[in-house]
């Protein structure tokens, strides 16, 4: 999504040499585009990157490790074992770890006075359907580890509970770990996002998503539209959960909905929101999070002080089709007209588009920024009118 390239250009700018370590660097296009070093290595092996690194300080003075946003918050845990292993700056790796579970984090926040939606541990079929049933659906179902929603569906009846069950524990969803299901209140209510770095609200954008029962990305604006005492009582609940889950080194990203008692945690996510974050909140206040998160990594001070104030906002692109996706015509007019920041594409036809149900769903995103939102929205309007795509369907099997 392009958080990749935004981070080795941050690094260069900064005069620093990224090198990435990749399972598949073949994967990232722009390590050619930005000539970056590149080592292959299983980034799920801790011992082997050890090495990796280890051979790399005989060559260079390490000055930093971390990893992106976009694989997750796993890679992020790894990242933070290297920094103490190696005695460079980085979070608690403990810290990681139990954000990464999804289930201790619930544990942790509810213990903590945090508002969480209600929520059980399930592990096979009958556990899932005696939870909904204490719950009340709706319901939410997600695995217990993951991200950019993945697996995770709104079950609003007996049928859809029964049919993601049999999604998640039947073979068809990939497990990193041994079957482990949330079951969660569907808190219902606008979303909001806190983007946070060290003990510091950056800002609070608003998003939403296209129709149940996925969520994928539709939308994000920063910052969001919000009253003295919802920016107060988001802040105080972001500051309530950082201390809940020991994160105060480096970036946290804060999901919530508003919902009848106020901000309900969705997610707290120890590490750097995704692309387009990032640069919705250059946009909309000056602070360069990539920037200043490497800055960190270094062990330099970093600089949060906001700069301006306008609204960014970002549409993603999102097929409504399976199929081969075979042009993308306007993308040239909608970087054109006047207020669009940046027009990204996540793909590239020809290629075959797979709906699953989640952020791998959207193929790009358009950001949009002037001074006020209704301005902003109408310009973003305008540029993604102006972008079509053809997705011939795949052929079909004749009985």
């Amino acid at each position: 999504m392009g958080t990749g390239q935004l981070y080795v250009q941050a690094a260069k700018r900064l005069g620093v040499h990224p090198i990435v370590l990749s399972a598949d660097p073949a994967r990232y296009n722009y390590l050619a585009t930005e000539n970056i070093d590149a080592i292959r290595v299983d980034t799920d092996d801790l011992d082997a990157l050890i090495r990796e690194c280890s051979r790399l300080r005989e060559t260079y003075d390490i000055a930093g490790i971390t990893g992106l946003p976009n694989p997750g918050e796993a890679v992020y845990a790894t990242a933070a074992k290297l920094c103490r292993h190696f005695g460079l700056p980085g979070p608690n790796p403990a810290s990681i770890d139990q954000c990464c579970d999804k289930f201790t984090q619930r544990q942790l926040l509810e213990g903590a006075g945090v508002p969480v939606p209600a929520y059980r541990m399930a592990t096979n079929a009958a556990e899932v359907e005696r939870a909904a049933a204490e719950i009340g659906l709706p319901v939410i179902l997600k695995p217990a580890a993951g991200n950019g929603s993945t697996g995770v569906r709104l079950c609003r009846d007996a049928e859809e509970l029964a049919e993601h069950t049999v999604y998640l524990l039947g073979g068809t969803y990939q497990w990193q770990t041994s079957p482990r299901i949330l079951v969660e209140e569907f808190a219902q209510g606008p979303y909001f996002l806190a983007d946070i770095m060290g003990n510091t609200i950056i800002e609070i954008g608003a998003g939403n998503f296209g129709p149940p029962p996925h969520f994928v990305y539709r939308e994000y604006t920063y910052p969001a539209s919000l009253t003295d005492d919802q920016r107060t009582r988001i802040t105080d609940v972001s500051l309530s959960c950082l201390g809940a889950l020991d994160l105060n080194w480096g970036p946290t990203n804060i999901e919530f909905r508003w919902t009848e008692r106020g901000p309900v945690v969705i997610e707290v996510n120890p590490r750097l929101a995704g692309s387009p974050d990032p640069q919705l909140i250059q946009l909309a206040c000056g602070v360069d999070l990539i920037t200043e998160h490497i800055k960190l990594v270094i062990g330099d001070e970093c600089d949060l002080r906001k700069r301006h104030s306008q609204t960014a906002s970002a549409r993603f692109l999102v097929p409504d089709r399976a199929g081969t996706l075979d042009r993308i015509d306007g993308a040239d007019q909608a970087a054109g007209v006047p207020g669009v920041a940046e027009v990204t594409w996540y793909t590239k036809p020809p290629t075959p588009i797979i709906m699953k149900g989640d952020c791998r769903d959207c193929i790009g995103h358009v950001i949009a920024a002037s001074p006020t939102p209704t301005q902003t929205s109408a310009i973003l309007q305008r540029a993604v009118d102006s972008i079509t795509w053809s997705i011939t369907p795949f052929p079909t099997i004749d009985e």
